[in-house]
């Protein structure tokens, strides 16, 4: 069974940083490209970050190009994202997906995990 378990959100000043961590298991991990995503309250889901499966190629959305980065760690299973010169956004709940290997773009998630909140106040 597929499993995703998102932890590392809280609560950070506008400027701040927080880095989250997604440990992945029941399928093999090193054979996915991942994603990182946030769900905003009457937003829906937004894509925010992918990477490739060895972890060379990362992908950003405008919004958080040159404040995060996205990186992981095969031998433990688990994705991260480093999040700095965070912006006032209010609370969103960040989730880690899979992403589906029948399609090219990173934003296509087949499974995703139950998220870690984040809260920027302004």
């Amino acid at each position: 069974q597929v499993q995703l378990m998102e932890s590392g959100g809280g609560l950070a000043q506008p400027g701040g940083s927080l880095r989250l961590s997604c440990v992945a298991s029941g399928f093999d991990f090193k054979n996915y490209r991942m994603s990182w995503a946030r769900e905003v309250p009457g937003k829906g889901l937004e894509w925010v970050s992918g990477i490739s499966t060895d972890g060379v190629d990362t992908q950003f959305t405008e919004e958080v190009k040159g404040r995060f980065t996205m990186s992981r760690d095969n031998t433990r299973n688990t994705l991260y994202l480093q999040m700095n010169s965070l912006e006032a956004a209010g609370t969103a709940v960040s989730v880690c997906g899979r992403v589906s290997q029948t399609c090219f773009s990173y934003k296509c998630l087949a499974k995703w995990g139950q998220g870690t909140q984040v809260t920027v106040p302004s």
